[in-house]
């Protein structure tokens, strides 16, 4: 089996969002999720572990998951005197992350930018990353191109904004859908075992077979 890993969730912007950083404690190796903003906070974070970040991944095109990855790529790359890229998420979320700006205009939040990936992640492809495997799943409707990452020998997956504890993801702005939402969660999302446990974009740890049960969005 794979080295367990340690995961420490930094929350960042005036959303909360969960800022995740996954290290092989062995290696001291991290990739970092949806680095929204407050870059700061997530280097101190990283500096005290000495960790070495290998990559940034996001879930999706939203600003308070993707306005931050820009600046921590910067960061980083000169820290460690050597280019980190930001994987991910699929193509479909292009047009949200060359417009990051204006979506915080919306909110009145500044200091977020654009980020253009080093490559988008697509369906079905694994990503090697810290002695593990994670699997790319595309879970459309809160975002065209949202995906999660499921890693199946830890049973743990990060999924942004699809399915929180007791919720799901909003679909009320213009490009989301509802209906293609609910079917994603139920085929990309449901098919994994009760003992899975998801990492939401906000808000507490969860597990699959508690949201199958409780989740009045799944009844």
């Amino acid at each position: 089996m794979p080295t367990p890993l340690s995961l420490e969730v930094v929350p960042v912007t005036a959303f909360g969002q969960n800022c995740s950083i996954l290290w092989n404690p062995d290696t001291h190796h991290a990739v970092v999720v949806d680095p929204g903003g407050d870059v700061p906070r997530i280097m101190a974070s990283l500096t005290d572990k000495a960790l070495t970040v290998d990559a940034i991944w996001l879930t999706h095109g939203h600003l308070d998951h993707a306005g931050g990855a820009d600046a921590l790529r910067r960061e980083l790359s000169a820290r460690q005197g050597a280019p980190v890229p930001v994987l991910g998420p699929d193509r479909a979320d292009a047009p949200l992350l060359e417009t990051i700006p204006q979506q915080g205009a919306l909110f009145g939040l500044s200091g977020v930018e654009n980020v253009k990936p080093d490559r988008f992640v697509r369906h079905g492809e694994k990503l090697e990353a810290l002695g593990h495997g994670f699997e790319v799943r595309h879970v459309p409707g809160h975002t065209p191109g949202h995906v999660i990452f499921y890693d199946p020998d830890a049973r743990f997956a990060f999924v942004g904004d699809t399915l929180f504890r007791g919720g799901v993801g909003r679909t009320d702005l213009s490009y989301g859908d509802h209906a293609q939402l609910m079917d994603a969660i139920g085929r990309e999302l449901l098919t994994l075992d009760d003992d899975v446990t998801i990492l939401p974009g906000h808000g507490p740890a969860t597990t699959i077979g508690a949201e199958r049960k409780g989740n009045p969005f799944l009844a």
